[in-house]
Formats: structure tokens, C-alpha cells, sequence
């Protein structure tokens, strides 16, 4: 008989060991919430992009004959004006063509005056009966022909003039040279297209900043925003400037859509050169002097309805308030799609009352949680502009209120979904959240 008693104890001592090991475990280890401070300032919503510096003109310098170049005037960051000789090509061979037209043109004046002359003793003959009609009629041909003739020559004297002009190379406005393609002797063929001798940009104390915003930011971008920037010469040093410009082409880079910002700023030191790269944010949305939270606090949902704050339960509202049962239905809500960290669907004992907006929730309500005595209270707010880093907020907050963003979790390899999900994005990539 003991023996058998012996046998169904032993199972039963096993089970009640395991059970009372397994609810050891399972014992839920105090929580300690992270906070973060509610503070009074400015919230703006950003655009980034890259760019490169450029003059606001640049103008490339060609010849339209052909030549040797024989002269340079001007080098490397030599200051031109409009009009100012940069270069000379050898005009021996242009030289020799002008002379030529002339003598051509002295041919064709005398080759007119004889077709004139005969024209005139024809019509002369012609009228006394001495000569037929179609004598009278290849005079007059004659001397439309030369006439033409001389014209022709006239243009050929003039053409031949305006290429030994080309041979002067002029600057055709006032700036500084900022490339040299040739040096002195080397020969330059303008057959098939003008071959650049020089590159020269406006005044380089005003300059633009030429940057690719892409489609899903552009909408958010307007003509005279302001903008800064920074240049990876001066990393310490933010550069200030406004949108001048936004073109309509679009540029498309692998099914990616782009389209071309201007930003105008002045260089009045000169510190800034053509080519360099730019780090660009344009402003495009700002609130000021507002209450702001970090937006992880807005995403923040309680681990476990009820129990002491220790066990992650938060204190009962009064009424009118959703109730600590919500804190799950609200977390799925929100993975499905709440924006702002709003409930997304009503919890089951949620009686909050949900603005309406032409049918669908007010996305402008949510609420955060601060921790007094101890316990987690919800305090609701409405919801202003956020740049993903920072919320502006309404409600019955003041600043160095510190409000819940997420769960200190212990263990690194199991971050509490609390904490996922509270978890804000950074700041300043120039869309809203």
C-alpha cells in the first residue's frame, strides 16, 4: 500500500514543482519606463537633397574659323570684361583671303562698267535700226549679269572681313575665366563645330546651388522657401539661400523621378567655388513657439492592461477616457495603419468620442502618457505638424513635463513591442508622419 501511494505522489510533487517553477519564471519583473521632457519651441519640416555649386551664367568661349591659336591674352582666374581681347589666331591666311575678295570685287566693277557701256551703244544702235532685237537683248542681260556679279563680290569682300574679326577673340561678358582648352600654337578646326577655348562665368559673388529634389518631396517644395546648406570644404560652416527656382522638366534615373531645384545665395567672400557639392535642407513647413514631444510619445502603447505601473499597467482615467483595456486593441490598431500613434481602431472600452471629418477618424487626436505617482496617466492632445523627429502638440501639457516614449528593457535581445512601436524616426527627412 505505501508502495503505491509512494508512486502517485512522486508524479504529483514533480507537477507541483514544475508549477510552481514555471509561475517563478514567468513572474513579471518591475518595468521602468524611458521619458523624455516636453519642451516649448520651433518645428520644422524639412526637404533634403544634394546638389552642385555653379555660377548663374557660364559661357563657353569658341572660335567659328579655323586657325592656329597665335596669342593669349588672358589665363586661369583672370577677371575679363565685356569686349576684352582674350585671344588671337593667326590671321595670315584670313588676311590673304580679304585681299583676294578685293581684287575680285575691282574685277567685277570693271566687268560692270564694260556691260553698261555696251548695253548703252546697243540701245543706241537699236533705235537708229542698226541692230536687231536680240542684239539689243544680250547687251541687256549682260549688265543685269554683272551688276549681279558685283554684288556677289561685295559679300564675298565682306564675309572675308568678318572672318578675320572671328581671329579676335572677344569675352562677351564680364566675369572670370574659369577654363583654358588651349595654349599658344596649338591648331583649332571650327569645320564642324565651334571648339571651346574658354570657360567663363558671371560674377561669382552671386552663385546657385543646382540640386534634384525627388517627386514625392517636390509638391512640398515653393519659390522663395528659404534654404541652408553645407559644403564638405567648410563642414562647421551652414550656408544660407532661397529657392529661385523650380524647373518642370523631369529627370528620370532608374524608374526614380527627379526634377531640378534652384537655390539663389550670395558668395560675397568667396568662399564658395563652381563644382562643389552641396548638402541642401529647404524649410519647407514651420511652426513656431509650440509644445513639442518626441513622436515616439504619440506612438507609445501600455505592455499589459492594468496591475501597478511596476507591471507595465497605467492608472484608470476618469470617465469619458479610454480605460487600461485598451492598451492592446490600440497597439493593433495602430500596426494597421493609425497614424500620429492614434488608436487606429476603437478599442473594445474605449469611450473616447472620435471627430469626425467627412466620414473618417480625425487623425489631429491622439494622447500621450505621463507617469504621476508612480502610475501611468493619458492625457489626450491634438496632434500639429511633425517632421518625424518632433510633434507639435495641444493639450494639457507644459514644458519639462516628462512624458512616456517607450519601455527600458533589459534584456537587448527582446525589445518590448512598446518600445518598437514608440520608437520615432529621424528627424529632418522632410515628410510627415
Amino acid at each position: 500500500m505505501a508502495k503505491k501511494v509512494l508512486i502517485w505522489l512522486i508524479p504529483i510533487l514533480v507537477l507541483a514543482l514544475g508549477a510552481g517553477s514555471y509561475v517563478l519564471l514567468k513572474k513579471k519583473a518591475p518595468v521602468s519606463y524611458r521619458t523624455a521632457a516636453v519642451e516649448r519651441g520651433d518645428v520644422a519640416v524639412q526637404v533634403t537633397a544634394s546638389g552642385t555649386l555653379n555660377p548663374h551664367t557660364t559661357v563657353l568661349v569658341g572660335t567659328q574659323v579655323s586657325g592656329t591659336v597665335a596669342k593669349l591674352f588672358v589665363d586661369f582666374n583672370s577677371h575679363v570684361k565685356k569686349g576684352q581681347i582674350v585671344a588671337l589666331l593667326d590671321t595670315t591666311i584670313l588676311f590673304a583671303a580679304v585681299q583676294d575678295a578685293r581684287a575680285t570685287l575691282a574685277k567685277a566693277a570693271a566687268q560692270m562698267t564694260l556691260s553698261k557701256q555696251n548695253c548703252d551703244r546697243t540701245r543706241a544702235l537699236f533705235a537708229k535700226g542698226l541692230v536687231a532685237q536680240a542684239d539689243l537683248d544680250q547687251a541687256v542681260s549682260d549688265s543685269v549679269a554683272s551688276s549681279s556679279g558685283l554684288s556677289s563680290a561685295r559679300a564675298q569682300l565682306d564675309r572675308a572681313k568678318i572672318n578675320l574679326n572671328y581671329a579676335t577673340i572677344i569675352s562677351p561678358i564680364t566675369g572670370v575665366v574659369i577654363g583654358r582648352n588651349v595654349d599658344v600654337g596649338q591648331t583649332v578646326a571650327a569645320s564642324f563645330n565651334t571648339p571651346t577655348l574658354f570657360t567663363i562665368s558671371d560674377d561669382l559673388t552671386k552663385m546657385q546651388v543646382q540640386s534634384s529634389i525627388d517627386e514625392a518631396d517636390i509638391g512640398q517644395v515653393k519659390f522663395g522657401q528659404p534654404a541652408t546648406f553645407t559644403v564638405d570644404a567648410y563642414p562647421s560652416r551652414t550656408f544660407h539661400g532661397q529657392v529661385s527656382q523650380i524647373r518642370l522638366s523631369p529627370t528620370t534615373v532608374q524608374n526614380v523621378v527627379t526634377y531640378t531645384v534652384m537655390v539663389d545665395l550670395d558668395n560675397e567672400d568667396m568662399a564658395l567655388l563652381p563644382g562643389m557639392t552641396a548638402n541642401i535642407t529647404v524649410n519647407v513647413q514651420t511652426a513656431e513657439n509650440v509644445l513639442k514631444v518626441p513622436s515616439a510619445a504619440l506612438k507609445f502603447k501600455p505592455m499589459s492592461p492594468g496591475g501597478p505601473a511596476g507591471a507595465g499597467g497605467w492608472k484608470k482615467p476618469e470617465a469619458g477616457v479610454a480605460t487600461p483595456d485598451s492598451g492592446r486593441a490600440g497597439q493593433a490598431g495602430l500596426a494597421k495603419g493609425g497614424a500620429h500613434g492614434n488608436w487606429g481602431e476603437r478599442a473594445p472600452g474605449d469611450t473616447t468620442k472620435m471627430r469626425k471629418r467627412g466620414g473618417q477618424q480625425d487623425t489631429t487626436a491622439g494622447r500621450v502618457f505621463i507617469l504621476t505617482d508612480g502610475k501611468l496617466n493619458r492625457v489626450p492632445v491634438k496632434i500639429g505638424l511633425s517632421n518625424g523627429g518632433f510633434t507639435a502638440v495641444e493639450g494639457d501639457l507644459q514644458p519639462g513635463q516628462l512624458v512616456v516614449v517607450g519601455i527600458q528593457s533589459n534584456d537587448k535581445s527582446k525589445a518590448p513591442a512598446a518600445q518598437l512601436i514608440g520608437g520615432g524616426g529621424a528627424p529632418g527627412m522632410g515628410r510627415r508622419f
